[in-house]
């Protein structure tokens, strides 16, 4: 009697379906995790959920790479953000001292305004190679002898030139990392469209079958079953 009240209570336990409105990440997350639970167990000696297992660990591979691409791109658009705020701290830290009261400093700013002049803050808004090109010219300009005497007036600013240099070469190697990943689009899905696939595997193949082979061999699919009902449980309260 005691067992066949465990045997209930544990059926008590009711695999959902994962929100097809989970984040991309949150997929990709809950994919891994029942990979993990999958490799824990005994059951790669049943065909059918090793097969299905099979798909799942291939999908959310190319999830995950999918999502790196995202990442990739994001983090270039943060890096480029961080080089435009540099540009931005030169001009007024340049126009500041156009109007110190110093006039050898006023000087000093009148001679680094004419190479910054030359390019101006407008840069910021131009194509990512274009800018990459002027910060480069703008850089080379301003390493000149006479221009680092001038900069060497001013207080801040060597800082400031040497915060863009840092900013550029993170940029560069942001976009190399942007780049390859992006040559890998022609021939793999983006995230978004490979999330519904993945959903639907888990939803329409996998919680179908451990459902049915719960109830029919509960000592053999029942915990594995609790576990993945967990997994996607704690995600569909998030």
């Amino acid at each position: 009697m005691q067992r066949l009240t465990n045997y209930k209570l544990k059926l008590k336990i009711m695999i959902d379906n994962l929100k097809s409105t989970s984040r991309v990440t949150e997929v990709d997350a809950v994919s891994m995790r029942m990979l993990g639970a999958y490799q824990t167990t005994s059951l790669s000696s049943d065909p059918h959920l090793s097969t299905m297992f099979t798909e799942l660990e291939s999908l959310s591979a190319a999830l995950t790479a999918a999502i790196n691409r995202s990442k990739a791109e994001s983090d270039l658009e943060e890096k480029d953000e961080a080089r435009d705020t540099q540009i931005r701290a030169l001009y007024y830290l340049v126009m500041g001292f156009l109007h110190h009261p110093d006039s050898a400093i006023q000087q000093a700013a009148q001679t680094v305004n004419k190479v910054f002049e030359k390019y101006g803050v407008s840069i910021t808004g131009e194509s990512y190679a274009t800018e990459s090109s002027l910060i480069a010219s703008l850089l080379d300009e301003l390493s000149k002898q006479k221009i680092q005497d001038a900069i060497a007036l001013l207080p801040g600013c060597a800082d400031v030139i040497t915060a863009l240099q840092a900013a550029q070469q993170a940029f560069e190697a942001a976009r190399i990392t942007y780049e390859q990943e992006k040559a890998q689009e022609s021939t793999q899905a983006s995230a978004t469209k490979q999330k519904p696939e993945l959903v639907a595997l888990i939803n329409d193949k996998i919680v179908v079958y451990l459902r049915a082979m719960e109830v029919v061999d509960e000592e053999t699919y029942g915990a594995f079953a609790r576990t993945i009902a967990t997994i996607i449980a704690e995600n569909n309260e998030v």
